[in-house]
């Protein structure tokens, strides 16, 4: 298994090396140990597979702060891939605060986070948001194992159209000292590349929120360097899981047949 210091030396490389990062996100030790199997190189955790795994809506504090963190501890020790925390907006607005939670995240074994511009209720002013960036910077430098900040920026999605604000605020966050940029809601190749090109950092979107018949390929061939998919595992996995209940309901488990066997399972499991 590797160390902590190994894990954040790895993601760092992956960032560093030519070519696009895909980073599926697991809410769970199963879920995590099922993508490594795969053969994927990284891992994201996700807020909103968290809040559907424990049966509660996501947003709306769905999950606390501790619940949060010890999620990441799990995922982080499921497997020896490094992970990256979806850590929402720090659970605070203040930035030191805030930054807390890189420092937090990176003692259970996480070694890339998130933090959000959108407090749950609002976007934070430009200057307020830069800063707390700022603070997650000076946390993450200050930590015993390397660490990759990831400064997002939530407004084109939250009802603020305005693409330039967007661009604007991950330019302040590259200035500041972030790793990567993270800017949901990008849904096609014009503006995904728009977007990479105002910045020199590495770029994440997220295909929850695009177009789902872009490719890999394609993205990668405007710029964007990380691909993420946020709660969208879930919510398949969920899909699947209420298709075989209504089927039952109705009497019928012709699903059965589709269902990962006992054997494959032990298998990734025992690895």
């Amino acid at each position: 298994m590797r160390t902590p210091a190994e894990k954040g030396r790895l993601f760092q490389e992956l960032h560093r090396r030519p070519g696009l990062l895909l980073l599926p996100n697991p809410w769970d030790a199963g879920t995590a140990k099922l993508l490594a199997s795969l053969g994927f190189e990284a891992l994201a955790t996700t807020s909103l597979g968290m809040a559907n795994m424990l049966g509660r809506p996501d947003g709306e504090n769905a999950v606390s702060r501790a619940e949060l963190i010890e999620n990441c501890r799990v995922i982080a020790e499921a497997t020896d891939l490094p992970v990256n925390a979806d850590l929402e907006n720090g659970y605070a607005d203040d930035p030191r605060e805030a930054a807390t939670i890189l420092r937090d995240v990176a003692a259970v074994g996480i070694v890339g986070g998130s933090i959000e511009d959108w407090s749950g209720e609002r976007i934070y002013d430009f200057d307020h948001a830069v800063e707390r960036v700022a603070a997650g910077v000076e946390m993450a430098r200050s930590l015993s194992v390397p660490f990759t900040f990831v400064a997002r920026a939530e407004g084109f999605g939250k009802g603020l159209k305005d693409l330039d604000d967007t661009i604007r605020r991950l330019q302040a966050f590259e200035k500041v000292g972030a790793d990567v940029l993270y800017a949901p809601h990008l849904k096609d190749l014009a503006t995904m590349k728009l977007v990479a090109s105002s910045v020199s950092k590495p770029l994440n979107v997220v295909m929850s929120a695009a177009d789902p018949d872009l490719t890999a390929a394609q993205i990668e061939s405007v710029g964007v360097k990380r691909i993420s998919v946020g709660g969208a595992l879930s919510r398949l996995a969920l899909a699947a899981f209420m298709s075989g209940g209504r089927a039952m309901k109705e009497g019928s488990f012709t699903w059965m047949r589709e269902t990962m066997s006992s054997g494959d399972l032990k298998a990734v499991f025992r690895a």
